[in-house]
């Protein structure tokens, strides 16, 4: 793989191609040695559209809404996304003047091979590389198994909640869910670029407007409301884990807020396929990250007015079996309507999001897979870089999709073990978004050479606290995965 990066030409950024019809993105690919075989049919919105369906607010706040009340509550989840939302974005902001200067399908781990020198670009790559794609199938594993389980919640409360008698699914019904999502993504995922591009801009759609319908009606319809000072000044210590450090719960309770704002490096996969990559893919990256974090402080402040009863909610003996915002929906319109109906509507709302964010990480996850195997990195490299006459990478599609129901096969087992090591993979996924911006602000700081989005002078220190944010980070993930166990990606209701 290396020696087929290495071996590709690096010139400046000046166009040298006299046909100004040629879309700059697409010179940019010739000049870094590669051929156009992907159809660059993306626009600036189409490219934001998939990075914000993906980082999806409604999809990760919703899953792992219990661990910001359980560690925190009101908060760590107002106060937690802020500033988790801050260091998110001069992530994002590093990682869009790289994008701007390589602008590949490849993205995070051929910008660690060019900006790590010839001596290092080896491992630099092939570490940064892996980290990335099983990170993506991880999170491709989390998104759509966490789907699964919201089906089985909608079942359950369909049928008269955990209370009345309700259906509970077993751990092979809800496998069998995960697999049914996936291949539907799958099939979603062989159509050609302009189809994805259109489901990806509804799923936008989709979630800023599912956002401001549950963050208005579900407050609107509850009889009892959270007072303004609960929501954002009340912080919940009862947690049930012996843990008495305030800070350190605060800490934990992020986890919510960090694993949200996350997948916007799809931007960078999508490249090869936007137009005006060089401007258009940094324009996606921060475009996402930036309307997400305000959307999804809303969907926050709006449903946490619905929250009375902490404890009740993360009770596994509520009618939702302990999924917190589905307990919150039901019971708000059950207790002023006599019957759950419009809540179980609400987490349809939801489930149609999740849907939307399942289908864009397989386009992103093909897309890295498409580029790492035609740099050779993979075994089988020649197949999996093969695209079909609609110019789709489509074993990579269906690989993605294999990989991701293979692990979901762990749940079988545990679902602890599950949640490990997905959580575990997650975490890779950080890494991989660390490395390129440290190789950056170290080795070719004096190098670089700047697309046409850049940070200017400012490029340094803003790379520097972006890499330190994420080793923050992983650390804080890393221990309390390991010495709690409490902290999941996926709500557990087996």
């Amino acid at each position: 793989m290396v020696s087929a990066i290495q071996n590709r030409t690096l010139p400046s950024h000046v166009v040298t191609n006299d046909d100004a019809s040629i879309d700059s993105g697409h010179n940019r690919l010739l000049q870094l040695g590669y051929k156009q075989e992907l159809k660059r049919d993306l626009s600036v919105v189409s490219n934001f559209a998939l990075s914000f369906s993906i980082i999806s607010v409604l999809t990760g706040i919703t899953t792992l809404y219990n661990t910001g009340l359980n560690f925190g509550g009101p908060v760590s989840m107002q106060y937690g996304w802020f500033l988790a939302s801050a260091f998110t974005m001069l992530v994002a902001l590093s990682m869009a003047e790289i994008c701007s200067a390589y602008p590949t399908s490849g993205g995070l781990y051929y910008w660690s091979a060019k900006l790590a020198g010839p001596k290092r670009a080896p491992f630099a790559s092939w570490i940064t590389g892996w980290f990335n794609i099983i990170g993506l199938w991880a999170g491709t594993t989390s998104v759509d198994f966490s789907l699964a389980q919201l089906i089985q919640v909608i079942i359950l409360l369909s049928t008269g909640g955990k209370n009345g008698g309700g259906y509970v699914a077993s751990k092979y019904v809800v496998l069998a869910f995960h697999g049914g999502i996936l291949l539907l993504h799958g099939i979603i995922n062989s159509l050609p670029i302009y189809v994805l591009s259109f489901l990806g801009q509804l799923g936008a759609i989709w979630n800023v407007l599912g956002v401001f319908v549950l963050m208005i009606l579900i407050p609107s319809v509850a009889t009892e409301r959270a007072s303004a000072k609960f929501v954002f000044t009340h912080f919940n210590a009862d947690n049930g884990n012996e843990i008495n450090s305030r800070p350190y719960m605060f800490l934990l309770g992020l986890l919510m807020s960090q694993y949200t704002l996350s997948g916007y490096d799809a931007s960078a996969h999508m490249t090869e396929e936007t137009k005006g990559a060089d401007r258009n893919g940094p324009k996606g990256i921060i475009s996402a990250v930036g309307i997400s974090i305000i959307v999804g402080w809303g969907y926050i402040v709006g449903i946490t007015f619905a929250v009375t009863d902490i404890p009740y909610l993360l009770s596994e003996n509520n009618d939702a079996g302990g999924y917190a915002i589905a307990e919150i929906f039901y019971q708000s319109f059950k207790r002023r309507y006599g019957n759950g109906i419009g809540g179980i509507i609400c987490l349809a709302i939801v489930a149609v999001a999740i849907f939307f964010c399942g289908m864009g990480t397989i386009t992103s996850n093909s897309r890295m897979a498409y580029a790492f195997s035609r740099d050779g990195a993979m075994p089988f490299s020649s197949l999996w870089h093969k695209v079909n006459k609609q110019d789709v990478p489509i074993y990579a599609v269906w690989l993605s999709v294999f990989m991701s129901f293979c692990m979901a096969l762990t749940s079988l087992g545990s679902i602890v073990a599950f949640q490990a090591m997905v959580s575990i993979a997650v975490i890779g996924l950080y890494i991989a978004y660390a490395l390129p911006i440290f190789f950056r602000v170290t080795l070719a700081r004096k190098h670089f050479v700047a697309g046409p989005f850049n940070l200017g002078r400012y490029g340094i220190i803003i790379g520097l606290v972006a890499v330190i944010w994420v080793w923050v980070h992983e650390e804080e993930t890393a221990k309390s995965y390991e010495l709690h166990g409490t902290l999941r990606l996926l709500h557990r209701l087996q």
